[in-house]
């Protein structure tokens, strides 16, 4: 089963604390993510666009305004160091 996100808090800018439901826990740095990157991401260099992400309790990860999401896969392989992250 793949883990699901149930806790996303702002730990400063471009860095996210996230708990799993399978009870890992980690901080990802998003900047190499979103910086530069352009497109969708663009908004998301704003700090405050990018701190306006919430949980999709549906899909399990965090999604922004601009419909901006992560799969869960890749933020638990982010948060954890373990698995591939290629999003």
């Amino acid at each position: 089963m793949i883990p699901r996100v149930v806790k996303a808090e702002l730990v400063e800018e471009y860095r996210v604390r996230i708990s799993f439901s399978d009870g890992a826990t980690g901080v990802i740095d998003f900047r190499d993510r979103i910086v530069g990157r352009g497109g969708v991401f663009a908004a998301l260099e704003d700090a405050q666009v990018f701190a306006s992400f919430v949980i999709d309790e549906e899909a399990g990860t965090l999604v922004w305004p601009n419909g901006v999401d992560f799969c869960p896969e890749t933020l638990h392989a982010l948060a954890t160091g373990r698995g591939t992250a290629a999003a």
